[in-house]
Protein backbone atom coordinates (compact mmCIF):
# COMPACT_ATOMS: atom_id res chain seq x y z
CA UNK A 1 0.00 0.00 0.00
CA UNK A 2 1.43 3.40 -0.95
CA UNK A 3 1.37 6.48 1.28
CA UNK A 4 -1.28 8.01 -0.98
CA UNK A 5 -3.55 5.15 -0.08
CA UNK A 6 -2.97 5.55 3.65
CA UNK A 7 -5.27 8.28 4.91
CA UNK A 8 -5.19 9.69 8.39
CA UNK A 9 -8.22 9.38 10.61
CA UNK A 10 -9.77 6.72 12.75
CA UNK A 11 -11.77 4.98 10.03
CA UNK A 12 -10.10 6.19 6.84
CA UNK A 13 -8.95 2.89 5.29
CA UNK A 14 -10.31 2.57 1.72
CA UNK A 15 -13.49 0.57 1.21
CA UNK A 16 -11.75 -2.02 -0.97
CA UNK A 17 -9.17 -2.56 1.78
CA UNK A 18 -11.94 -3.21 4.29
CA UNK A 19 -13.63 -5.58 1.89
CA UNK A 20 -10.35 -7.40 1.31
CA UNK A 21 -9.78 -7.74 5.06
CA UNK A 22 -13.27 -9.11 5.57
CA UNK A 23 -12.86 -11.67 2.74
CA UNK A 24 -9.51 -12.78 4.15
CA UNK A 25 -11.00 -13.06 7.64
CA UNK A 26 -13.90 -15.23 6.43
CA UNK A 27 -11.63 -17.63 4.53
CA UNK A 28 -9.23 -17.87 7.45
CA UNK A 29 -11.84 -18.37 10.16
CA UNK A 30 -13.75 -20.89 8.01
CA UNK A 31 -10.53 -22.88 7.61
CA UNK A 32 -9.88 -22.80 11.35
CA UNK A 33 -13.45 -23.79 12.18
CA UNK A 34 -13.35 -26.63 9.65
CA UNK A 35 -10.69 -28.42 11.71
CA UNK A 36 -12.61 -27.96 14.95
CA UNK A 37 -10.62 -25.09 16.45
CA UNK A 38 -12.22 -22.09 18.20
CA UNK A 39 -12.68 -18.86 16.25
CA UNK A 40 -14.36 -16.51 18.75
CA UNK A 41 -12.01 -13.75 19.93
CA UNK A 42 -9.08 -14.93 17.81
CA UNK A 43 -8.96 -11.83 15.59
CA UNK A 44 -9.46 -8.18 16.50
CA UNK A 45 -12.55 -6.58 14.97
CA UNK A 46 -12.16 -5.04 11.52
CA UNK A 47 -12.86 -1.48 12.72
CA UNK A 48 -9.80 -1.57 14.97
CA UNK A 49 -7.68 -2.84 12.08
CA UNK A 50 -8.96 0.06 9.97
CA UNK A 51 -7.76 2.46 12.63
CA UNK A 52 -4.25 1.05 12.38
CA UNK A 53 -4.16 1.23 8.57
CA UNK A 54 -5.83 4.64 8.50
CA UNK A 55 -3.23 6.23 10.80
CA UNK A 56 -0.06 4.62 9.45
CA UNK A 57 0.79 7.55 7.18
CA UNK A 58 1.21 9.99 10.04
CA UNK A 59 3.29 7.56 12.09
CA UNK A 60 5.59 6.57 9.22
CA UNK A 61 6.13 9.98 7.62
CA UNK A 62 9.32 10.62 9.63
CA UNK A 63 10.99 7.50 8.26
CA UNK A 64 13.18 8.16 5.24
CA UNK A 65 13.63 5.67 2.39
CA UNK A 66 16.69 3.98 3.92
CA UNK A 67 15.02 3.55 7.31
CA UNK A 68 11.94 2.06 5.70
CA UNK A 69 13.94 -0.31 3.53
CA UNK A 70 15.39 -2.11 6.56
CA UNK A 71 12.29 -2.03 8.79
CA UNK A 72 11.18 -5.62 8.20
CA UNK A 73 9.58 -5.97 11.61
CA UNK A 74 7.41 -2.91 10.98
CA UNK A 75 6.20 -4.64 7.81
CA UNK A 76 5.42 -7.73 9.87
CA UNK A 77 3.70 -5.59 12.47
CA UNK A 78 1.41 -4.06 9.82
CA UNK A 79 0.68 -7.48 8.32
CA UNK A 80 -0.18 -8.92 11.75
CA UNK A 81 -2.35 -5.90 12.58
CA UNK A 82 -4.20 -6.16 9.26
CA UNK A 83 -4.81 -9.85 9.93
CA UNK A 84 -6.31 -8.97 13.33
CA UNK A 85 -3.45 -10.30 15.50
CA UNK A 86 -2.65 -7.17 17.54
CA UNK A 87 -0.72 -9.09 20.21
CA UNK A 88 1.64 -10.42 17.53
CA UNK A 89 1.84 -6.95 15.97
CA UNK A 90 3.03 -5.48 19.27
CA UNK A 91 5.67 -8.20 19.51
CA UNK A 92 6.98 -7.35 16.02
CA UNK A 93 7.01 -3.63 16.86
CA UNK A 94 9.15 -4.31 19.94
CA UNK A 95 11.48 -6.51 17.89
CA UNK A 96 11.98 -3.60 15.47
CA UNK A 97 12.66 -1.21 18.34
CA UNK A 98 15.24 -3.47 19.98
CA UNK A 99 16.93 -4.27 16.66
CA UNK A 100 17.22 -0.57 15.83
CA UNK A 101 18.49 0.34 19.29
CA UNK A 102 21.12 -2.40 19.08
CA UNK A 103 22.15 -1.07 15.67
CA UNK A 104 22.59 2.42 17.12
CA UNK A 105 24.63 1.07 20.02
CA UNK A 106 26.86 -0.94 17.67
CA UNK A 107 27.42 2.14 15.51
CA UNK A 108 28.33 4.30 18.51
CA UNK A 109 30.77 2.49 20.86
CA UNK A 110 30.21 -1.12 21.91
CA UNK A 111 32.88 -1.17 24.63
CA UNK A 112 31.49 1.97 26.21
CA UNK A 113 27.96 0.54 26.16
CA UNK A 114 29.00 -2.76 27.75
CA UNK A 115 31.01 -0.93 30.43
CA UNK A 116 27.91 1.06 31.38
CA UNK A 117 25.35 -1.74 30.94
CA UNK A 118 27.20 -4.48 32.83
CA UNK A 119 28.75 -3.83 36.23
CA UNK A 120 29.63 -7.47 36.92
CA UNK A 121 33.28 -8.00 35.81
CA UNK A 122 32.83 -11.74 35.38
CA UNK A 123 30.07 -11.12 32.84
CA UNK A 124 31.56 -8.01 31.22
CA UNK A 125 34.75 -9.77 30.10
CA UNK A 126 32.74 -12.07 27.82
CA UNK A 127 31.01 -9.22 25.95
CA UNK A 128 32.75 -7.50 23.06
CA UNK A 129 30.88 -7.75 19.74
CA UNK A 130 27.50 -6.70 18.34
CA UNK A 131 26.38 -10.34 18.53
CA UNK A 132 26.74 -10.14 22.31
CA UNK A 133 24.09 -7.40 22.53
CA UNK A 134 21.46 -10.14 22.56
CA UNK A 135 22.78 -11.17 25.99
CA UNK A 136 21.71 -7.82 27.47
CA UNK A 137 18.14 -7.85 28.79
CA UNK A 138 15.81 -5.32 27.22
CA UNK A 139 15.42 -3.37 30.47
CA UNK A 140 19.21 -3.02 30.76
CA UNK A 141 19.54 -2.13 27.08
CA UNK A 142 17.12 0.77 27.57
CA UNK A 143 18.79 1.92 30.78
CA UNK A 144 22.33 1.87 29.41
CA UNK A 145 21.27 3.49 26.13
CA UNK A 146 19.76 6.31 28.20
CA UNK A 147 22.91 6.58 30.36
CA UNK A 148 25.20 7.03 27.35
CA UNK A 149 22.82 9.45 25.64
CA UNK A 150 21.26 7.32 22.89
CA UNK A 151 17.86 7.68 24.59
CA UNK A 152 16.41 10.71 26.33
CA UNK A 153 14.87 10.46 29.81
CA UNK A 154 11.42 10.94 28.30
CA UNK A 155 12.13 8.39 25.57
CA UNK A 156 13.34 5.87 28.13
CA UNK A 157 10.17 6.25 30.20
CA UNK A 158 7.92 5.93 27.14
CA UNK A 159 9.76 2.91 25.76
CA UNK A 160 9.81 1.22 29.16
CA UNK A 161 6.02 1.53 29.14
CA UNK A 162 5.90 -0.10 25.68
CA UNK A 163 8.28 -2.81 26.97
CA UNK A 164 5.89 -3.51 29.84
CA UNK A 165 2.95 -3.85 27.45
CA UNK A 166 5.03 -6.08 25.16
CA UNK A 167 5.77 -8.37 28.12
CA UNK A 168 2.20 -8.51 29.41
CA UNK A 169 -0.13 -7.79 26.48
CA UNK A 170 1.62 -9.19 23.40
CA UNK A 171 2.05 -12.67 21.98
CA UNK A 172 5.22 -13.00 24.10
CA UNK A 173 3.04 -14.42 26.91
CA UNK A 174 -0.45 -15.92 27.23
CA UNK A 175 -2.83 -13.09 28.15
CA UNK A 176 -6.36 -11.77 27.74
CA UNK A 177 -5.48 -8.09 27.31
CA UNK A 178 -7.33 -6.29 24.51
CA UNK A 179 -5.28 -3.84 22.45
CA UNK A 180 -6.72 -1.07 20.28
CA UNK A 181 -5.65 0.15 16.88
CA UNK A 182 -4.84 3.64 18.15
CA UNK A 183 -2.63 2.16 20.89
CA UNK A 184 -0.61 0.26 18.30
CA UNK A 185 -0.13 3.33 16.11
CA UNK A 186 0.84 5.46 19.13
CA UNK A 187 3.46 2.91 20.19
CA UNK A 188 4.76 2.73 16.63
CA UNK A 189 5.16 6.50 16.56
CA UNK A 190 6.90 6.43 19.96
CA UNK A 191 9.44 3.87 18.75
CA UNK A 192 10.08 5.84 15.55
CA UNK A 193 10.50 9.19 17.32
CA UNK A 194 12.49 7.99 20.33
CA UNK A 195 14.78 5.43 18.66
CA UNK A 196 14.81 5.19 14.87
CA UNK A 197 14.89 8.92 14.05
CA UNK A 198 16.22 10.38 17.33
CA UNK A 199 19.23 12.63 16.58
CA UNK A 200 22.39 12.28 18.66
CA UNK A 201 22.80 15.25 21.02
CA UNK A 202 25.99 17.31 21.29
CA UNK A 203 27.22 15.74 24.55
CA UNK A 204 26.75 12.22 23.20
CA UNK A 205 28.54 13.08 19.96
CA UNK A 206 31.47 14.70 21.80
CA UNK A 207 31.72 11.76 24.19
CA UNK A 208 31.88 9.31 21.28
CA UNK A 209 34.59 11.36 19.59
CA UNK A 210 36.61 11.54 22.83
CA UNK A 211 36.45 7.78 23.36
CA UNK A 212 37.58 7.13 19.79
CA UNK A 213 40.52 9.51 20.20
CA UNK A 214 41.53 7.93 23.51
CA UNK A 215 41.74 4.51 21.86
CA UNK A 216 43.41 5.63 18.64
CA UNK A 217 46.27 7.94 19.67
CA UNK A 218 47.99 9.79 22.48
CA UNK A 219 46.18 13.02 23.38
CA UNK A 220 48.06 16.32 23.25
CA UNK A 221 48.19 18.66 26.27
CA UNK A 222 45.86 21.04 24.43
CA UNK A 223 43.32 18.26 23.87
CA UNK A 224 43.52 17.27 27.54
CA UNK A 225 42.85 20.86 28.58
CA UNK A 226 39.92 21.13 26.18
CA UNK A 227 38.49 17.83 27.44
CA UNK A 228 38.70 19.01 31.05
CA UNK A 229 36.46 21.92 30.04
CA UNK A 230 34.06 19.45 28.45
CA UNK A 231 33.81 17.55 31.75
CA UNK A 232 32.56 20.73 33.41
CA UNK A 233 29.56 20.73 31.03
CA UNK A 234 28.63 17.09 31.57
CA UNK A 235 25.29 16.32 33.26
CA UNK A 236 25.91 14.24 36.43
CA UNK A 237 24.59 10.97 34.98
CA UNK A 238 26.76 11.36 31.87
CA UNK A 239 29.83 11.95 34.05
CA UNK A 240 29.17 8.64 35.82
CA UNK A 241 28.71 6.86 32.50
CA UNK A 242 31.90 8.32 31.02
CA UNK A 243 33.81 7.35 34.16
CA UNK A 244 32.57 3.77 33.68
CA UNK A 245 33.85 3.93 30.10
CA UNK A 246 37.31 5.16 31.13
CA UNK A 247 37.44 2.59 33.94
CA UNK A 248 36.61 -0.14 31.43
CA UNK A 249 39.21 1.07 28.93
CA UNK A 250 41.95 1.14 31.56
CA UNK A 251 41.22 -2.31 33.03
CA UNK A 252 40.61 -4.11 29.73
CA UNK A 253 43.13 -6.72 28.57
CA UNK A 254 43.22 -4.97 25.19
CA UNK A 255 44.28 -1.59 26.63
CA UNK A 256 47.34 -0.15 24.82
CA UNK A 257 50.05 2.04 26.43
CA UNK A 258 48.68 5.15 24.66
CA UNK A 259 45.15 4.39 25.84
CA UNK A 260 46.33 3.82 29.40
CA UNK A 261 48.29 7.08 29.41
CA UNK A 262 45.28 8.99 28.09
CA UNK A 263 43.02 7.61 30.82
CA UNK A 264 45.60 8.34 33.53
CA UNK A 265 45.73 11.98 32.43
CA UNK A 266 41.94 12.40 32.16
CA UNK A 267 40.83 10.40 35.21
CA UNK A 268 41.77 13.04 37.84
CA UNK A 269 40.02 15.71 35.77
CA UNK A 270 36.78 13.69 35.58
CA UNK A 271 36.78 12.31 39.14
CA UNK A 272 35.43 15.47 40.88
CA UNK A 273 32.25 15.21 38.80
CA UNK A 274 31.62 11.51 39.53
CA UNK A 275 28.89 10.75 42.08
CA UNK A 276 29.65 8.93 45.33
CA UNK A 277 27.38 6.08 44.24
CA UNK A 278 29.50 5.55 41.12
CA UNK A 279 32.72 5.86 43.13
CA UNK A 280 31.60 3.16 45.53
CA UNK A 281 30.61 1.05 42.55
CA UNK A 282 34.14 1.27 41.15
CA UNK A 283 35.47 0.20 44.54
CA UNK A 284 33.11 -2.75 44.51
CA UNK A 285 34.36 -3.76 41.07
CA UNK A 286 37.89 -3.86 42.43
CA UNK A 287 36.72 -6.24 45.17
CA UNK A 288 35.03 -8.43 42.57
CA UNK A 289 38.19 -8.46 40.47
CA UNK A 290 40.00 -9.75 43.56
CA UNK A 291 37.31 -12.30 44.38
CA UNK A 292 37.40 -13.61 40.79
CA UNK A 293 41.22 -13.78 40.81
CA UNK A 294 41.35 -11.23 37.96
CA UNK A 295 44.60 -9.83 39.34
CA UNK A 296 45.71 -7.71 36.33
CA UNK A 297 42.34 -5.95 36.28
CA UNK A 298 42.38 -5.47 40.06
CA UNK A 299 45.87 -3.94 39.85
CA UNK A 300 44.89 -1.58 37.03
CA UNK A 301 41.71 -0.47 38.79
CA UNK A 302 43.61 0.17 42.02
CA UNK A 303 46.02 2.39 40.09
CA UNK A 304 43.10 4.62 39.10
CA UNK A 305 41.99 4.83 42.73
CA UNK A 306 45.51 5.67 43.88
CA UNK A 307 45.66 8.40 41.26
CA UNK A 308 42.81 10.32 42.93
CA UNK A 309 43.37 9.24 46.56
CA UNK A 310 40.08 7.32 46.59
CA UNK A 311 40.90 4.80 49.34
CA UNK A 312 37.76 5.90 51.20
CA UNK A 313 35.67 4.29 48.47
CA UNK A 314 37.37 0.90 48.67
CA UNK A 315 35.18 -1.73 50.39
CA UNK A 316 36.05 -4.73 52.51
CA UNK A 317 36.50 -7.06 49.54
CA UNK A 318 34.94 -10.41 50.31
CA UNK A 319 31.58 -9.52 51.86
CA UNK A 320 31.08 -6.56 49.56
CA UNK A 321 31.76 -8.69 46.49
CA UNK A 322 29.34 -11.37 47.65
CA UNK A 323 26.64 -8.84 48.49
CA UNK A 324 27.04 -7.09 45.17
CA UNK A 325 26.87 -10.40 43.33
CA UNK A 326 23.75 -11.38 45.29
CA UNK A 327 22.01 -8.08 44.46
CA UNK A 328 22.78 -8.60 40.77
CA UNK A 329 21.47 -12.15 41.09
CA UNK A 330 18.21 -10.95 42.62
CA UNK A 331 17.66 -8.35 39.89
CA UNK A 332 18.48 -10.86 37.16
CA UNK A 333 16.01 -13.35 38.64
CA UNK A 334 13.31 -10.71 39.20
CA UNK A 335 13.59 -9.32 35.67
CA UNK A 336 13.84 -12.73 34.00
CA UNK A 337 11.07 -14.70 32.35
CA UNK A 338 10.80 -17.41 35.04
CA UNK A 339 11.05 -15.07 38.03
CA UNK A 340 8.45 -16.82 40.22
CA UNK A 341 10.67 -19.92 40.25
CA UNK A 342 14.09 -18.26 40.58
CA UNK A 343 13.34 -15.20 42.71
CA UNK A 344 12.82 -16.92 46.13
CA UNK A 345 16.26 -18.56 46.08
CA UNK A 346 17.93 -15.31 44.99
CA UNK A 347 16.30 -13.20 47.73
CA UNK A 348 17.03 -15.78 50.45
CA UNK A 349 20.72 -15.69 49.50
CA UNK A 350 20.77 -11.90 49.71
CA UNK A 351 18.83 -11.92 53.00
CA UNK A 352 21.34 -14.33 54.54
CA UNK A 353 24.23 -12.04 53.58
CA UNK A 354 22.50 -8.94 54.97
CA UNK A 355 21.77 -10.70 58.25
CA UNK A 356 19.24 -10.23 61.01
CA UNK A 357 20.28 -6.63 61.67
CA UNK A 358 20.04 -5.61 58.01
CA UNK A 359 23.63 -4.43 57.86
CA UNK A 360 24.61 -3.17 54.42
CA UNK A 361 27.87 -1.29 53.77
CA UNK A 362 27.40 2.34 52.64
CA UNK A 363 28.96 1.52 49.26
CA UNK A 364 26.02 -0.77 48.45
CA UNK A 365 23.16 0.91 50.33
CA UNK A 366 21.65 2.69 47.33
CA UNK A 367 21.94 -0.32 45.03
CA UNK A 368 20.58 -2.67 47.72
CA UNK A 369 17.60 -0.48 48.61
CA UNK A 370 16.66 0.10 44.96
CA UNK A 371 16.84 -3.63 44.21
CA UNK A 372 14.67 -4.64 47.18
CA UNK A 373 12.12 -1.89 46.46
CA UNK A 374 11.97 -2.84 42.75
CA UNK A 375 11.42 -6.51 43.58
CA UNK A 376 8.87 -5.71 46.31
CA UNK A 377 6.83 -3.60 43.87
CA UNK A 378 6.59 -6.72 41.63
CA UNK A 379 7.02 -6.80 37.86
CA UNK A 380 3.39 -5.77 37.46
CA UNK A 381 2.33 -9.26 36.46
CA UNK A 382 1.87 -10.76 39.91
CA UNK A 383 3.27 -11.10 43.43
CA UNK A 384 5.96 -13.73 43.94
CA UNK A 385 4.38 -15.11 47.11
CA UNK A 386 7.36 -17.31 48.01
CA UNK A 387 9.64 -14.25 48.10
CA UNK A 388 7.24 -11.51 49.28
CA UNK A 389 7.56 -12.17 53.07
CA UNK A 390 11.35 -11.95 52.78
CA UNK A 391 11.10 -8.62 50.97
CA UNK A 392 8.86 -7.26 53.73
CA UNK A 393 11.26 -8.45 56.42
CA UNK A 394 14.21 -6.82 54.63
CA UNK A 395 12.31 -3.54 54.27
CA UNK A 396 11.30 -3.62 57.94
CA UNK A 397 15.00 -3.92 58.88
CA UNK A 398 15.98 -0.75 57.01
CA UNK A 399 17.56 1.94 59.17
CA UNK A 400 16.64 5.62 58.86
CA UNK A 401 19.26 6.32 56.19
CA UNK A 402 18.18 3.35 54.08
CA UNK A 403 14.53 4.28 54.59
CA UNK A 404 15.33 7.74 53.24
CA UNK A 405 16.75 6.10 50.12
CA UNK A 406 13.70 3.85 49.75
CA UNK A 407 11.38 6.85 50.07
CA UNK A 408 13.16 8.39 47.05
CA UNK A 409 13.08 5.23 44.95
CA UNK A 410 10.46 6.75 42.63
CA UNK A 411 13.17 9.05 41.23
CA UNK A 412 14.69 6.03 39.46
CA UNK A 413 13.11 5.67 36.00
CA UNK A 414 12.89 1.88 36.23
CA UNK A 415 10.91 2.05 39.47
CA UNK A 416 8.85 5.00 38.23
CA UNK A 417 7.97 3.01 35.13
CA UNK A 418 6.96 0.05 37.30
CA UNK A 419 4.57 2.30 39.24
CA UNK A 420 2.44 2.64 36.11
CA UNK A 421 0.82 -0.70 37.04
CA UNK A 422 -2.01 -1.03 39.54
CA UNK A 423 -0.35 -3.92 41.36
CA UNK A 424 2.88 -1.98 41.90
CA UNK A 425 0.92 1.05 43.12
CA UNK A 426 -0.71 -1.13 45.78
CA UNK A 427 2.71 -2.37 46.89
CA UNK A 428 3.95 1.24 46.94
CA UNK A 429 1.29 2.14 49.51
CA UNK A 430 2.44 -0.78 51.68
CA UNK A 431 6.04 0.42 51.32
CA UNK A 432 5.12 3.92 52.52
CA UNK A 433 3.45 2.41 55.58
CA UNK A 434 6.58 0.42 56.38
CA UNK A 435 8.79 3.49 56.00
CA UNK A 436 6.58 5.86 58.01
CA UNK A 437 8.08 5.02 61.41
CA UNK A 438 11.63 4.95 60.06
CA UNK A 439 12.07 8.39 58.48
CA UNK A 440 13.37 10.83 61.08
CA UNK A 441 14.68 13.92 59.31
CA UNK A 442 12.31 16.84 58.80
CA UNK A 443 12.99 16.81 55.05
CA UNK A 444 12.12 13.11 54.85
CA UNK A 445 8.89 13.58 56.80
CA UNK A 446 7.93 16.50 54.56
CA UNK A 447 8.63 14.37 51.48
CA UNK A 448 6.55 11.49 52.83
CA UNK A 449 3.64 13.85 53.50
CA UNK A 450 3.96 15.34 50.01
CA UNK A 451 3.95 11.88 48.44
CA UNK A 452 0.90 10.87 50.46
CA UNK A 453 -0.91 14.07 49.41
CA UNK A 454 0.06 13.81 45.74
CA UNK A 455 -3.17 13.85 43.70
CA UNK A 456 -1.88 11.85 40.72
CA UNK A 457 -0.57 8.29 40.38
CA UNK A 458 2.92 7.68 41.87
CA UNK A 459 4.57 7.13 38.48
CA UNK A 460 4.07 10.90 37.97
CA UNK A 461 5.91 11.87 41.19
CA UNK A 462 9.23 12.45 39.43
CA UNK A 463 7.56 14.96 37.09
CA UNK A 464 6.48 17.25 39.96
CA UNK A 465 8.97 20.07 40.72
CA UNK A 466 7.99 20.37 44.40
CA UNK A 467 8.33 16.63 44.99
CA UNK A 468 11.68 16.47 43.20
CA UNK A 469 12.99 19.46 45.17
CA UNK A 470 12.16 17.67 48.43
CA UNK A 471 13.70 14.45 47.10
CA UNK A 472 16.98 16.05 45.98
CA UNK A 473 19.96 16.02 48.36
CA UNK A 474 21.85 19.32 48.91
CA UNK A 475 24.10 19.93 45.92
CA UNK A 476 27.79 20.12 46.79
CA UNK A 477 30.32 21.69 44.41
CA UNK A 478 32.89 19.10 43.28
CA UNK A 479 36.32 19.51 44.83
CA UNK A 480 39.52 19.09 42.87
CA UNK A 481 41.59 16.09 43.98
CA UNK A 482 44.74 16.70 45.99
CA UNK A 483 47.77 17.03 43.73
CA UNK A 484 50.29 14.26 44.04
CA UNK A 485 53.95 15.13 44.28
Amino acid sequence: MSELEIHRGADAAPTDVRAGIERFEKVLLDSISAVGLPTDGVLVEVTQRQRVLGNLGGALERLDIDDRARSYYISKMIAAAAAGLFDAALNYLWDETIAELRRRVAGYDLDYFFDVAVSAPEKRKHLSTADHLSQIQDVDLLRAARDIGLLSDVGHAQLDSVRYMRNHASAAHPNQTELTGLQLVTWLETCILQVITLPVDTVTAETGKLLRNIKQRRLSSQEVSSTAGFFDRLPPDRADALAAGLFGLYTADSSTPDTADNVRVLWPELWPYVSDEARYNFGTRIARFVANADHPQATSARELFDLVDADAFLPAPVRIAELDHAIDGLLEAHRGWNNFATEPTAVRRLDALVGAKGEVPPSLSTKYVKAVVEAFLTNGNGVCWAAEPTYRAMLERLDSVQASLALRAFVDTTISGRLQTARARGQWEDLLSILESKVTRRNDRDLLQAIRSFPRTPDKLRLDETIMRLASPPRVQPAKPRKRS
